[in-house]
């Protein structure tokens, strides 16, 4: 198999440190050449925060570096050993399969970002897969990531995708593409399992410092370092899967090795964004039981964060029951954390800027109603917030058939709305800002992803260009605001693997 060269060309100012943690925790492994690249988009504010200018990622050495072919200058690549419950069953060694890091940047925020090519070939962890990616799963990444990105949630981003020039077989043949992915690293709960399995205490203990150094550095302090990261580990994953509910995404595959330590949206594989409100929407064409549905997501978050606890159990304290006491106690705090950034957001989508007991009962109520009606998620919320500000509210009662109920509601929300004495366009100017026009629906990206299969990336760019900015008006693109019409309904998502 031949692998990438090296070639002197100085476009990322690497700083590996990940390299630096001994080799048990990863395979030493360059990315193998593509025939024939040709590039299809670069993330170009990406690139400038990452202190790269965008022209040199467009040909020569930048798409040689971006396809793989070649090794810019300071990379040290490698592929990550990682374990992980998928679907609830354990596989006690995983890694990247398809996945090589090529090494680690400081952004201009003085944040450190890792920069992983996805797609690039196999590697030690590969088992009996090709270590390829295909056109469709590495648009649908670029698209869901910059549009979490946009939205507000901490999620892995996409630098660039390419075509690699082959053709790699699937259910049928695809083209060959490959994904430069950017993340605040790929450090996962199963990279964590993966030495717990192997009863490695040095190599736990040693990955908890890198964590604690690289994300949570002001826990260094706290009497006991792994019990204090586990809770800040808790704290961002009851946050972030708030953040999914409120904007109804589904992730799909909330697999241990798809829950980053650092609290970032990872893996945006059988992904989807609800049209029609239904707690038990499931898209994953994988998920036969629902176990990822929508309303089990933070429920499937709490069970994956005891297994995270557990792994950390032999470093939290050399008595294995004052240890498991301990975790037991962090782990049980998950539901209220939950809920409070749950309830917190919901207010924001409802217009409420005080605290009142009965809030999580009149969100939780709106939701029941819009479930009877199977009225659309997104534009509920962003008719709510419309209502408000225009004075109009037929775009808002049309979605809803049966408009008693909702009536009901209403008025509900309009007395508590008036405790807080401020006027309608106010509280619509802020419910506009937390509740988007535009989501990737996932007709659009199936339709941005068809047009690519058939040569025309302009979809694809409209898509991407939109999502850029979900909670303004952008007049001419209204089309792309709405739910699919029957024939265009997707109800399965693909993991491309």
């Amino acid at each position: 198999m031949t692998l990438a060269e090296p070639v002197e060309d100085q476009i990322f100012d690497f700083d590996n440190s990940y390299v630096r943690l001994p080799e048990r925790f990863y395979a030493r492994q360059a990315p193998t050449p593509m025939p024939a690249p040709r590039l299809i988009r670069v993330n170009e504010p990406l690139a400038a925060r990452l202190r790269v200018d965008p022209s040199r990622l467009n040909d020569g050495p930048g798409l040689s570096m971006l396809s793989g072919t070649a090794l810019p200058s300071g990379a040290e690549p490698l592929a990550m050993a990682y374990a992980g419950h998928q679907f609830g069953g354990f596989s006690p060694s995983l890694g990247d399969g398809r996945a090589v890091l090529l090494g680690e940047v400081v952004d201009i925020d003085g944040v450190r970002r890792d920069i992983q090519l996805k797609g690039a070939g196999r590697t030690p962890f590969s088992r009996q897969g090709d270590g390829r990616a295909v056109l469709g799963p590495v648009l649908r990444e670029y698209i869901l990531g910059e549009a979490m990105h946009a939205l507000g949630v901490p999620t892995t981003r996409a630098l660039a995708c390419a075509y690699t020039g082959e053709t790699i077989q699937r259910e049928q043949p695809f083209p060959g593409a490959i994904l430069t992915r950017v993340a605040s690293s790929h450090v996962r709960v199963g990279t964590f399992q993966y030495f717990a399995a192997r009863g490695d205490t040095d190599a736990l203990t040693a990955l908890t410092g890198y964590v604690t150094d690289r994300h949570y550095p002001g826990l260094h302090e706290a009497p006991n370092l792994a019990l204090a990261l586990l809770g800040e580990v808790l704290d961002r994953q009851a946050s972030l899967v708030a953040q999914w509910m409120l904007i109804g995404f589904i992730h799909g595959v909330m697999n241990t090795d798809n829950v980053q330590i650092a609290g970032e949206t990872i893996d945006y594989g059988p992904c989807a964004f609800m049209d029609v409100y239904h707690p038990e929407t499931v898209y994953s064409s994988i998920d036969r039981t629902g176990r990822y549905a929508y309303v089990n997501q933070p429920r499937v978050a709490h069970w994956n964060l005891a297994q995270f606890a557990q792994a950390l159990v032999p470093i939290i304290d050399t008595d294995e029951e004052r240890a498991v006491e301990a975790a037991v106690e962090v782990i049980r705090t998950f539901p209220a954390r939950y809920e409070q950034a749950w309830v917190e957001g919901m207010r924001r989508k409802l217009g409420l800027e005080t605290a009142e007991t009965e809030d999580a009962e009149l969100a939780q109520e709106l939701l029941d109603v819009m479930e009877r009606a199977r009225s659309d998620f997104t534009l509920t919320f962003r008719h709510l917030a419309l209502a408000l500000v225009d004075s109009r509210p037929s775009p808002l009662l049309a979605l809803f058939e049966e408009t008693d109920e909702f009536g009901a509601w209403l008025d509900r929300w309009r007395a508590r709305s008036a405790r807080e004495g401020r006027d309608s366009q106010t509280q619509g100017a802020s419910m506009l800002r937390a509740n988007p026009a535009f989501i990737p629906r996932n007709h659009l990206v199936e339709g941005a992803i068809q047009d690519a299969l058939s040569g025309d990336h302009s979809t694809f760019e409209q898509l991407v260009d939109t999502l850029t900015a979900p909670f303004d008006d952008q007049p001419g693109r209204e089309p792309l605001m709405q739910p699919p019409q029957p024939h265009e309904i997707v109800s399965a998502t693909f993991c491309g693997t």
